[in-house]
């Protein structure tokens, strides 16, 4: 039996990166091993999206074991697609909205961006963190008002994917992207997070659990149950 996600994860291949950043109104996340278990119990919400990214070489290596299809593996950080993006958008002259980890963090976060990337059009950021629904759906009507052509969302798995969606809801006609720790990992670590190296051998698990501490737990859960719900799902669900 085939899961909803890993339907959505092969659809979104065939999509190709030209639709990626050309094909506007469409909102797309991302799923690595530990996100997978969180979707599982909110099939709902991720099938609401227009496309789904395998996020982390686990993932990518059980969809081949498992289903015997190849994807690519994707992650809106600087060893995949964000650098594509901030390229893109210098290059079309596209506008950028970021929602993400606290303000200070957002704010050097930028700053890192327009060093790096000159004439990027980063035209508006904030934090990810809002005092009630009234805040969020405040933010959500400035964000189509002020039409960005890309926003990029990280509050964490679950929440950002409800942002995301909640400014699509509200009439947002740009392309989104959510993109988990990111921003919060470029402010601490300037803009590239992951050493050349650790990236080349799919270590980047291994250094973000050096770097940040609690997420050894989240990566040891994933480590032990993520293989054996894919496995249940794909057979037995």
């Amino acid at each position: 039996m085939k899961s909803l996600l890993v339907e959505k994860i092969l659809a979104t291949e065939g999509l190709g990166e030209k639709g990626f950043f050309e094909t506007r109104g469409r909102v797309y996340t991302f799923l690595n091993p530990v996100s997978y278990l969180d979707a599982l119990e909110h099939k709902g919400l991720f099938d609401r999206f227009d496309g789904i990214f395998a996020d982390g070489a686990l993932l990518v290596a059980a969809i081949r074991m498992c289903y015997g299809e190849a994807v690519g593996r994707r992650s809106f950080d600087m060893t995949s697609l964000a650098p594509e993006l901030m390229e893109y958008a210098c290059k079309e002259g596209k506008s950028i909205y970021i929602v993400a980890s606290a303000q200070e963090q957002v704010e050097r976060a930028v700053e890192i961006f327009r060093e790096r990337y000159k004439g990027i059009s980063i035209i508006g950021y904030r934090n990810g963190y809002f005092a009630d629904e009234d805040e969020k759906g405040a933010e959500a009507q400035h964000i189509v008002e002020l039409n960005p052509d890309f926003l990029i969302v990280g509050m964490g798995a679950i929440k950002q994917e409800e942002f995301l969606l909640k400014v699509k809801d509200a009439g947002y006609q740009g392309i989104g992207f959510t993109c988990g720790g990111f921003i919060h990992q470029t402010a601490r670590n300037m803009i590239d997070y992951y050493p050349a190296w650790m990236d080349r051998m799919n270590l980047r698990f291994v250094y973000r659990m050096w770097k940040e501490p609690h997420t050894r737990k989240r990566y040891l859960m994933a480590g032990l149950i993520f293989p054996v719900r894919f496995v249940w799902e794909r057979f037995f669900g």
